[in-house]
């Protein structure tokens, strides 16, 4: 059976740029999937050089796996073929190294939301 399934090569569409007022950021992104009825999502993301996504937390997971360059989060930095998972609710930072841009998949186990400690405080479980 086959209803629902699809294949996209990333490497054949454009970027969309996601814009993000909140820190002044604007991402290049490629949406690959969004699913109607869970929420999941799984975007291909590039952070450019020097970028940092600053402390901020989420409703739901979310996991990173680092395609090309180094993932810098408040934990560590992460190369290529690396899964990297935060848990709902944990404050988080991530970004790319001063000197190179970093490119990922960023997988939801459900619907996305973004909460800005600097606009939004801790998490209610926090």
């Amino acid at each position: 059976m086959t209803a629902g399934y699809f294949a996209l090569d990333t490497n054949k569409i454009g970027w969309d740029i996601l814009d993000v007022p909140e820190i002044n950021g604007k991402l290049p992104l490629k949406t690959c999937k969004v699913d109607d009825k869970t929420g999941v999502a799984i975007w291909k993301i590039k952070y450019p050089a020097g970028y940092t996504t600053i402390s901020h937390w989420h409703s739901c997971s979310h996991g990173i796996y680092v395609l090309d360059g180094i993932l810098r989060t408040h934990a560590g930095e992460y190369g290529p073929g690396t899964f990297v998972w935060f848990p709902e609710g944990m404050v988080q930072s991530h970004g790319a190294t001063e000197t190179d841009d970093v490119t990922f998949l960023f997988i939801t186990n459900k619907p996305f939301d973004i909460h800005f400690t600097h606009l939004e405080g801790q998490p209610a479980s926090s």
